[in-house]
């Protein structure tokens, strides 16, 4: 079946969030997986902020959960990686799912769309630090970024792409005879290089097919988000 969010969670993720400028959204991370019953609600509230300009939702699936009967086909354990890097950061002890990380330091357990509001209308009412544009000629995409306000040392240069939407049917495990629609589904998560903000930031990279790419300066150390841009 399904995963509908319910109208009323939707309603209140929309109406609390406030609208930003679409050159500083703020990212979400969803840490998720097909092989965890408790996933499916905060992938439903992922899919409501997908469609939002002000926010780049993404999924990182995670492998930890294959054992337990459904290999996610999504799984990838340089996301869980990731998430142990945000664990280390914060000084918790385990990783879990769901999990959502709000501008690289505010952690949500599970599906909570309040708490998950006011996280992200914190994070977007933060002063600009840096402005970015992305843009893309063929199979070249180009990155360009300067420093408005103050850099705290060297910014890690990310790069991903995403899958918008997938449907699966899970046929073992405990989502067992569930139907699953994810949403912005990461791949290809790779670090292009870092910046120190003293000077502009011009980037090039090889880019193909039309999945959308996201483009994220980070603090090292898995520490906040400093810009994030998209390109679909």
């Amino acid at each position: 079946m399904k995963q509908i969010l319910p109208a009323f969670f939707a309603a209140m993720l929309t109406s609390a969030l406030p609208v930003v400028a679409q050159d500083m959204p703020v990212v979400v991370e969803l840490y998720t997986s097909q092989g965890c019953s408790s996933c499916p609600p905060a992938d439903a509230i992922l899919h409501e902020l997908a469609a939002r300009d002000d926010v780049i939702a993404l999924a990182l699936h995670v492998d930890y959960w294959d054992y337990i009967g459904w290999k996610d086909p999504f799984g990838d354990p340089a996301h869980a990686a990731r998430q142990r890097a945000y664990a280390a950061a914060g000084n918790r002890r385990s990783i879990y799912t769901p999990e959502m990380i709000v501008g690289g330091t505010t952690d949500i357990v599970g599906a909570k769309p309040m708490k998950l509001a006011k996280a992200i209308a914190e994070h977007a009412s933060q002063p600009e630090q840096v402005e970015m544009a992305l843009s893309r000629s063929d199979d070249e995409l180009r990155i360009q970024a300067r420093a408005i306000g103050k850099v705290r040392g060297t910014l890690t240069v990310h790069m991903l792409r995403y899958t918008p939407i997938h449907t699966t049917r899970i046929k073992r495990g405990e989502n067992r005879g569930k139907t699953l629609e994810n949403a912005n589904i990461v791949e290809g998560w790779t670090v292009l290089g870092t910046w120190d903000g003293k000077a502009p930031l011009s980037l090039k990279t090889a880019i193909a097919g039309d999945k959308p790419a996201v483009v994220i300066l980070q603090e090292a150390n898995a520490g906040p988000i400093v810009a994030a841009a998209r390109l679909r």
